[in-house]
């Protein structure tokens, strides 16, 4: 039986905690779509997921060796959005890490902050320039037309989801840090 679930993650590290989660209570991930997760019935615990984010789409040629080679070893393809990709492995098989270095997991970590700083930049970028073209023609008379407060209101708004970006990217900038900080103590 399939079951359908709309949840909303922005960690994936808590995605993929849940997505474990709801494998031992017998749901195995089928598919996935922006906040959409398929279900369906398997026994407790049969599969253990990970998801990563590839260095290109998961139709590009590299993804694809990648996940040609991962599927050789006994990884599944379960599903992908944009370079996300979603992958199981059955638990009988034993553990499932994809990072067992120090420098891939600080490179997958990198990626993956990398879409918030360029997110993060962006926001900021628009919201500076619609504060100031709302100041400008506030102080010139609105001449521009006078859509001043909803230049303010969407710069503040733009600049908001720069912070959220901001915020999101904090915690992985702090486990790149660790990551660097061990790195270091073992070489």
């Amino acid at each position: 039986m399939k079951h359908i679930v709309h949840k909303p993650y922005w960690n994936f590290e808590k995605e993929e905690a849940w997505l474990n989660e709801m494998s031992t209570r017998g749901l195995a991930m089928s598919d996935y779509s922006w906040c959409r997760y398929v279900f369906e019935d398997a026994p407790n615990g049969k599969y253990i997921y990970r998801i990563e984010m590839l260095n290109h789409m998961p139709t590009h040629p590299e993804s694809l060796a990648y996940l040609r080679f991962l599927e050789e070893n006994g990884v599944e393809f379960v599903a992908s959005y944009m370079r996300w990709v979603y992958l199981r492995k059955p638990a009988a098989d034993g553990p499932f890490d994809i990072y067992t270095d120090i420098d891939s997991k600080i490179n997958h970590y990198r990626r993956i902050n990398l879409v918030w700083t360029v997110m993060m930049v962006a926001e900021f970028i628009a919201g500076g320039m619609n504060i100031a073209i709302g100041i400008i023609n506030l102080n010139i008379g609105e001449r521009l037309g006078n859509f001043s407060y909803g230049n303010l209101t969407i710069g503040i708004a733009v600049s908001l989801l720069g912070v959220m970006f901001l915020l999101l990217g904090a915690p992985l900038r702090k486990k790149i840090k660790k990551l660097r900080q061990e790195k270091a103590i073992h070489e």
